[in-house]
């Protein structure tokens, strides 16, 4: 039995005495220190890698469905599900989210139900699907324990936490325990950005939370849990968060020890992902955020740029992160086929680096620049990803950079002392 609410959450069950390990947070932790601060100081263990070590007996005798996708891996290279399977735990069933199951879907796309080729199980189509669809499918396959395990990036457009909310959801109404084995996050543990508004939840963005959470997997379920559900009447009677062993909140993810595996075919390296919370915002304009290039997001641009954009930021010294003057033509996507001129990011120290201020000075600084080449997209999808008109908006008047991002200073300060009780990791 779980309780969670907003001073803090206890997490019990089959899974918790040996493997919950790391403390409970009660203030917010530090998160000084320059790149260096990234080094691993004990080996990282995700929450998989725990309960594989003891033969995932503690997941024997269940029904078994999982969530993941080719993130939930082991160190070895193992999927997780295959792990299961070799050890003598057979899931019941797989689900996948956007990209699919095995990960071979693009974009908005996935991989439909199927048989697994390798391990003969169901793999259903959760991508897209609401908590009464997942619920159909969590019962039409047996399922009593939803065991979630996908790696995310950080950012609230990022939808793989957005499928865990929906199977939360699903797991409350049909009655199944909830386990989250959780992985670090690879860009930090601070929160940056606005907060999203209701009116303006999407597949990209759910509920609200800021743009760059600054949380795990799991200490999202434990918020989710204690803070969102109740509110559309559901409650997990059994959560479980098998946390993460040795990491820290100032730490990347170069300092985990951990091997990089791309969630997402255009989330290639851990530097996408610390670039992504801010540049994912192009993906709101006319310009390329980089798809069909060898380094999405870190590569942005559009036909008719040139130097000046790059030698602007250049001058305005944002910090931890330095500009190239680059040109490029996209395989596909914007501009496909086109010769771009951009420029591409490169983070110089993460630590002092801030992905949305940067990503709204290089906004600000084109629609200066180039006026006429710099556009939001006409079904205005900046307001999706940002959470609100207000970026959008703001730029369209003339504000600065500055004034822009000091316009969520309050709420960032809420959500952060709201987030609070749910650290697991200092």
């Amino acid at each position: 039995m779980v309780n969670l609410n907003r001073r803090g959450f206890l997490v019990t069950g089959a899974l918790a005495t040996p493997l919950l390990t790391g403390g409970s947070a009660l203030a917010e932790p530090g998160l000084a220190g320059g790149r260096n601060s990234s080094a691993p100081r004990v080996p990282v263990v995700t929450g998989a890698e725990a309960l594989a070590g003891q033969g995932w007996r503690t997941l024997a005798g269940r029904k078994i469905g999982v969530l993941s996708n080719p993130t939930g891996v082991l160190a070895s290279g193992e999927h997780v599900v295959d792990s299961m399977i070799a050890a003598g735990v057979r899931p019941v069933a797989a689900f996948g989210p956007e990209h699919g199951f095995r990960g071979s879907a693009q974009a908005g796309g996935s991989e439909g139900d199927y048989t697994d080729p390798r391990t003969g199980i169901p793999v259903y189509d959760a991508y897209g699907s609401d908590a009464t669809k997942l619920a159909g499918m969590f019962t039409k396959a047996g399922v009593d324990t939803v065991v979630f395990d996908i790696a995310d990036v950080g950012a609230r457009f990022y939808t793989y936490i957005w499928s865990m909310y929906t199977a939360m959801v699903a797991a409350g109404r049909t009655g199944a325990a909830f386990v989250v084995l959780d992985r670090p996050n690879p860009i930090g543990g601070k929160a940056y950005g606005p907060m999203l508004r209701p009116e303006f939840s999407s597949g990209v963005g759910l509920k609200p939370i800021v743009q760059q959470h600054g949380m795990t997997v799991g200490e999202l379920a434990g918020f989710f849990a204690a803070e969102l559900l109740p509110a559309e009447d559901v409650h997990i009677a059994d959560l479980q968060i098998v946390q993460v062993d040795g990491w820290r909140r100032d730490t990347f993810f170069d300092g985990t020890g951990l091997h990089w595996t791309p969630p997402s075919p255009n989330m290639p390296t851990a530097d996408t992902a610390l670039v992504y919370p801010g540049t994912g915002m192009f993906e709101g304009t006319v310009f390329s955020e980089g798809r069909g290039t060898t380094r999405p997001f870190e590569i942005i641009g559009a036909p008719g740029l040139d130097w000046r954009w790059r030698d602007e930021l250049t001058a305005q010294g944002l910090a931890g992160v330095r500009f190239r003057e680059t040109y490029f033509v996209p395989t596909f996507g914007k501009f496909a086929d086109q010769t771009c001129g951009g420029v591409q990011l490169t983070v110089t120290d993460p630590a002092a680096f801030d992905a949305i201020r940067t990503a709204v000075a290089m906004l600000v600084t084109a629609k200066k620049l180039h006026p006429d080449l710099f556009g939001w997209r006409a079904d205005n999808g900046i307001d999706k990803l940002t959470g609100s008109d207000r970026l959008r908006t703001m730029i369209d008047s003339g504000a600065g950079v500055d004034e822009v991002v000091g316009s969520w200073t309050g709420e960032l300060d809420e959500f952060t002392a709201r987030r609070r009780p749910y650290l697991l990791y200092w």
